[in-house]
Order: C-alpha cells, then sequence, then structure tokens
C-alpha cells in the first residue's frame, strides 16, 4: 500500500509539476505529516524531489526528470473502461484505481499530450442522473460488481414488482448497467434453478429462459455461494441491453390512446413525458387544424397510469380515444375545479 502511494506521489509531481504538502495529501486523502515523511523517503530513494521555500513554494522534481515507473496493475487497467465516469467508479468499488490508472497513463504522456487530456477534462463532464431524481441507495453494488469481476455465483433476497414481493434467487452475474442514474443487474439463472422461475424480476413476462434484470437497489441481501461459473462465450452484455430495453418498452405499453395537442403541449410533451410516449407523439403527429391542435396517437400502461402521466400537460392535451381513459381524466379535473371552486380562498395560516 506504501509503495503505491509513494508512486502516486511521484506521479502527482511528475504530471502536475510544483505542489503543496498539503495539495499531494487532499489529493491522496492522507496527512500532511504522511506525505512530508513519503517525500523524504522518495528522496532517500534517489529521486530528485527539490523544495521551494516561500508564499508560492512547495514540492516538484527536478528539471528534466521522469520516471518510467507507468506500468498499469490489473486492477487497474479494468478501471479505465469507467475513465469518464467517476462517480460511476467509485460506486462499484473502483475510485482508487482508476485514480492511479489515470495518473499513470497521464505521467506516461509526452507534455503535449498530457496537457490536450487535461483541457478534456477541464471542459467535459458526464452527469447520468435524470433532472429531479435522487440517486438510488445501492449499498451492495461494489459486492455485486465484484462477483461479475470474478465470475462468482450469488445467492440474493429480492424485492421485485409483484407478489410475492421478497424472493430468494441464486445467479450468475453476467454485467452490470447504470441507465438514468439507476444500477441494473443482468444475470443468468444456473439450470438447476431455471424451473421456479415466474418470468423476469422486472415487468417484461414474454421470456421465459436466458438472462434476466433486477434492479440493484432492489437487492435485500447478498451470499457469495463461493462457487464459479461459466460465462456464456457469445454473450454481448451492450446487444443484450439494447433489445431488452426495446422489448420492456414494447410490452409495457399494452394500449394505445388518440390525443389532441396545443400548440404548447406539443412544444412541453417532450419535457413533461417519458421518452417513448414523447416520440410516439412526434411520429404520428397529424397536419396542425385550424385551431393550431394536432392529433397524435401515444402508448399506455393502463388507465390509471396514463391518467397521471397526461394530467402533466393539463389543459394542452385533450384525449379522445379510449372512451374509458377520456372519461378518467374528465372525473379527475372536475374532482379539482370542485376543491378550488368549493373552498374558495383559504384563509392566512400564518
Amino acid at each position: 500500500m506504501r509503495a503505491s502511494r509513494l508512486l502516486s506521489v511521484l506521479m502527482l509531481l511528475q504530471t502536475r509539476g510544483k505542489l503543496t504538502a498539503r495539495q499531494i495529501a487532499d489529493e491522496l486523502e492522507v496527512s500532511v505529516r504522511t506525505v512530508h515523511r513519503d517525500l523524504d523517503s522518495l528522496a532517500q530513494a534517489g529521486v530528485p524531489v527539490l523544495a521551494d521555500r516561500g508564499v508560492t513554494g512547495g514540492y516538484r522534481l527536478l528539471a528534466g526528470y521522469r520516471t518510467r515507473l507507468t506500468g498499469l496493475t490489473a486492477d487497474e487497467a479494468d478501471s479505465l473502461f469507467l475513465a469518464g465516469m467517476p462517480g460511476a467508479a467509485a460506486e462499484l468499488g473502483l475510485g482508487a484505481m482508476l485514480a492511479a490508472a489515470e495518473l499513470k497513463l497521464l505521467a506516461a504522456l509526452p507534455e503535449p499530450l498530457r496537457e490536450r487530456a487535461g483541457r478534456v477534462r477541464e471542459r467535459f463532464h458526464l452527469d447520468a442522473p435524470g433532472w429531479f431524481r435522487a440517486t438510488e441507495d445501492t449499498p451492495l453494488l461494489a459486492e455485486v460488481a465484484d462477483a461479475v469481476w470474478a465470475q462468482r455465483r450469488l445467492r440474493v433476497t429480492y424485492r421485485r414488482w409483484r407478489a410475492p414481493r421478497e424472493v430468494d434467487r441464486v445467479l450468475d452475474p453476467l454485467g452490470v448497467v447504470l441507465k438514468s442514474g439507476i444500477w441494473y443487474l443482468v444475470a443468468a439463472v444456473p439450470p438447476d434453478e431455471a424451473g421456479s422461475r415466474d418470468g423476469e424480476e422486472i415487468g417484461v413476462d414474454s421470456v421465459p429462459t436466458g438472462p434476466r434484470v433486477y434492479r440493484v437497489g432492489k437487492i435485500l441481501s447478498l451470499t457469495p455461494t463461493g462457487e464459479g461459473f461459466d460465462r456464456p462465450p457469445d454473450f454481448d452484455l451492450a446487444a443484450y441491453w439494447a433489445a431488452w430495453t426495446a422489448r420492456y418498452e414494447a410490452e409495457v405499453y399494452r394500449a394505445t390512446a388518440t390525443v389532441r395537442l396545443s400548440p404548447a403541449g406539443f412544444a412541453l410533451a417532450p419535457h413533461r413525458l417519458p421518452p417513448a410516449v414523447s416520440r410516439s407523439i412526434r411520429d404520428s403527429a397529424g397536419p396542425p387544424e385550424a385551431d393550431g391542435w394536432v392529433r397524435a396517437r401515444l402508448p399506455i400502461e393502463s388507465v390509471r397510469h396514463a391518467q397521471g402521466e397526461l394530467l402533466a400537460l393539463g389543459p394542452e392535451l385533450e384525449v379522445l380515444d379510449p372512451p374509458e381513459l377520456r372519461a378518467a381524466l374528465a372525473r379527475a379535473a372536475a374532482a379539482l375545479a370542485r376543491l378550488y371552486d368549493a373552498a374558495g380562498p383559504r384563509p392566512d395560516s400564518g
């Protein structure tokens, strides 16, 4: 551990130039006293570390000195696929390894390329979660990811969307996916367990066999079984996820509705409605009528679910069909009118 930290101190000085002991300590999350000991150790090992005194002082390497100790460890190499996602790397338990790997890569680059890499980091940032959405608590994510790396079978207790809500599962973890700030586990079911399952754990029922999708935040407990498993040689995580999400969207929306939208409603739809719904409105919209409104078709899960979604557009959307959805929205609008008309102005409660 200390050897790795000494190398990190050396890489920092090589890539950043002059740094104070406090800056190094903050970067490595250690004490200033520890940094001073590490700098002394580097100097004793023959590394030309120079100390500049004064207000603008700090530690630096002798001009022209350059180490070649930039080899990556296996864990550091594994973390590089998350180079643009430091938050995700930290959640997976790879934050420290990613930082060390990036530092070594920067140290290995010639100065002009190192400056270009620094500009990219300064100018681009990925923020995965959607707007107005709290980050989901995933205390078991690092353990799930570790089982994925090591190809180790897991026994989990999982809270799913239908009864019975809490179920025990034995899973072969194939991969993890970060979608809109939410982590999902793609896992196969061992052959001797497959007969006891009743469809996938996230609301798609059409595929009785093959890998399934689990929301990591819904895993209540996790125990490694100690058994390994053979990963299917032809399994492609990205291709599987693309096919699964397309099927999920197609099967979740089990019916369609015909609506009219005002110009304002049509403009607001992409911001107020789910992507699949707003895409359908855009693709099916007819020419504007005399009053500027347009007709379109959109997918719905159920009357109750669609009522809640479409109320987000208020009077800028009118449901024409099905009749039961139109009636549900009329009842909701009437209830709101009664609530505000009957109550009148509320007295000041201050």
